[in-house]
């Protein structure tokens, strides 16, 4: 399994944001400027984890964005979720439902790959933001 650049520079961000004193608001030019992660797509993310319950966003002068839970508390299956979606390491996992896989209708296997995503997931939710930054 590998991450997405999206994910990778997610993690990224979040990790940056991290180092920051509790509660201080961050833009996505400075968080773009400190990362090297370009500001469009900076923002784009800032959005997508807001909207993950992740950060929160404020308006007017003074605002920006700021973590939504402490640092200990936001995982990395956090993270790579807000930008990706639910961990799945094939197309059919945790679904009962068809998938576009040509292998779908004989899969012996596919009952059993919600398991091993749980376990990834369980990987990732076990490494904090907390861990990562410092």
């Amino acid at each position: 399994m590998r991450l997405t650049h999206l994910a990778d520079y997610a993690v990224v961000m979040m990790t940056a944001a991290a180092r920051r004193e509790a509660a201080s608001r961050l833009s996505a030019t400075e968080l773009s400027d400190e990362t090297g992660v370009p500001l469009p797509t900076a923002q784009k993310l800032m959005q997508r984890l807001a909207a993950a319950g992740l950060l929160v966003g404020t308006r007017g002068s003074g605002g920006g964005y700021a973590l939504a839970r402490p640092v200990s508390d936001i995982s990395l299956a956090d993270i790579v979720e807000a930008v990706e979606g639910p961990i799945a390491m094939t197309q059919c996992s945790g679904s009962d439902e068809p998938s576009d896989c040509a292998l779908d209708a004989h899969c012996r296997l596919k009952p059993h790959m919600g398991v091993v995503g749980e376990k990834v997931r369980g990987a990732l939710g076990a490494v904090s933001l907390q861990e990562l930054a410092s």
